[in-house]
C-alpha cells in the first residue's frame, strides 16, 4: 500500500491521478476530508481507503507492515498564517512522527518541503544540506518547514531511502479551493474573466521594473513526474530543490495567460501592501543540479506551454486532473 498524506489538496491530489495513470490504486488517502469543496480534488480517483489525519499516526504505528512507500505532502501552508503552535503540530512534529516509523519498519519517505525555506535569498537558493542551517525564512510556514529539514539531517536513524523536496511556485489544476493561497495564474484567470484586465503588484525595488519581478513557476504535472521519479529510483537521499531552474517575471506570466485566453492583453499596476512589501520577493530561482546529478532528465515544461494547458484544459472548463 502507498500512502499519500494531504491526498485531497492541490499536489496531493494530482500525485493521486499519476498513481492512477500508473496503475497504481492500493492507496491510502490522509487528509482532513471535511471540506467538500477540496473533496471534488479526489472524485473518480481510484484507491483503498481514507483516513482523517488526525488518526493516521496511530493507524500507522499499528499497520506499518501494510505500507511500502509515503509520500508526506500534507502540511499546512498559509503564509499569512503567524501561529507558530499551528506549525509545530502540523509540518514540524507531525512529520518528525511519521518519519520515526518509517526509520523503525524500514519504509521510504519522500515529504514536501519548501522554497519558502530560503527567505529573502540572501544565501542564493542553493540545495546543499550545508546551507540548511544559516536559512532564515521569513514566516512561520518557511520556518517550520526548515526546522524540519534540520531535523532530518540530524538523525541517526534513517527510513532506508528518504527525500525532502522544496516545492517553488507551483501552479496548475486542482487548486479551485486555495483561496487566496492558490497561483498567480488561477488569479489572473479569475480577474481577466470578470473585468478583462489584471492588476500586478508594482515594483518598489529600483533594480526591478513594474512586473518585472521574477519566481521560478513550476507546473504541477512537472513536479509531479519528480516525485514519481523517486518512488521508482530510491537511490540518492537528500534534499532537493523543485523548481524549473528558470526565472521568469509576473508579465510573462500574465501576457501568457491573456494569450490562452484568448483576451486582449490589459495589464495595470498597485501598490504592493505595506504590510508585506519589506518581505516581498523579487528573485527565486531554484538551483538544479543536484537534482540532475540524481538522474532526473525530463525537460520542464516553458512558462507558456504550462499556463495553455491549465487555462484550456481546465479552467475555462473548471475541471479537475
Amino acid at each position: 500500500m502507498i500512502v499519500v498524506t494531504g491526498a485531497a489538496g492541490f499536489i496531493g491530489s494530482n500525485l493521486v491521478t499519476k498513481l492512477n495513470q500508473e496503475g497504481l490504486t492500493n492507496l491510502l488517502l490522509v487528509d482532513d476530508f471535511t471540506h467538500a469543496d477540496k473533496n471534488k480534488n479526489l472524485e473518480k480517483k481510484q484507491f483503498t481507503e481514507k483516513t482523517d489525519r488526525e488518526d493516521f499516526i496511530e493507524w500507522f504505528r499499528y499497520n506499518a507492515d501494510k505500507v511500502e512507500f509515503i509520500f508526506h505532502i500534507g502540511a499546512r501552508t498559509d503564509t499569512t498564517e503567524f501561529d507558530s503552535k499551528v506549525f509545530d503540530k502540523l509540518n514540524v512534529n507531525y512529520s518528525k512522527a511519521l518519519w520515526n516509523i518509517c526509520a523503525d519498519n524500514s519504509i521510504p519517505y519522500l515529504y514536501a518541503s519548501s522554497a519558502a525555506t530560503y527567505g529573502m535569498g540572501e544565501l542564493g537558493y542553493n540545495d546543499d544540506h550545508d546551507v540548511i542551517e544559516s536559512l532564515k525564512p521569513l514566516n512561520p510556514y518557511g520556518e517550520s518547514k526548515n526546522e524540519f529539514d534540520k531535523w532530518v539531517l540530524k538523525q541517526e536513524k534513517k527510513p532506508p531511502f528518504w527525500a525532502g523536496f522544496k516545492f517553488f511556485n507551483v501552479y496548475g489544476p486542482n487548486e479551485y479551493h486555495k483561496g487566496r493561497m492558490a497561483s498567480v495564474i488561477f488569479h489572473a484567470f479569475n480577474q481577466i474573466q470578470e473585468k478583462g484586465s489584471m492588476k500586478l503588484f508594482r515594483s518598489h525595488n529600483p533594480d526591478y521594473k513594474n512586473g518585472e519581478q521574477k519566481r521560478d513557476f513550476i507546473f504541477v504535472k512537472d513536479l509531479i513526474e519528480v516525485l514519481f521519479y523517486f518512488y521508482k529510483n530510491q537511490y540518492n537521499s537528500g534534499i532537493y530543490n523543485l523548481g524549473t531552474g528558470n526565472a521568469r517575471t509576473f508579465l510573462d506570466l500574465v501576457k501568457a495567460t491573456f494569450i490562452a485566453m484568448g483576451v486582449e492583453e490589459n495589464i495595470g499596476f498597485i501598490d504592493t501592501p505595506e504590510d508585506i512589501r519589506d518581505k516581498y520577493q523579487y528573485f527565486t530561482e531554484a538551483r538544479m543540479t543536484k537534482l540532475r546529478e540524481a538522474g532526473y532528465s525530463q525537460p520542464f515544461c516553458s512558462l507558456e506551454e504550462g499556463i495553455t494547458d491549465y487555462v484550456q484544459n481546465y479552467l475555462v472548463k473548471h475541471l479537475y486532473n
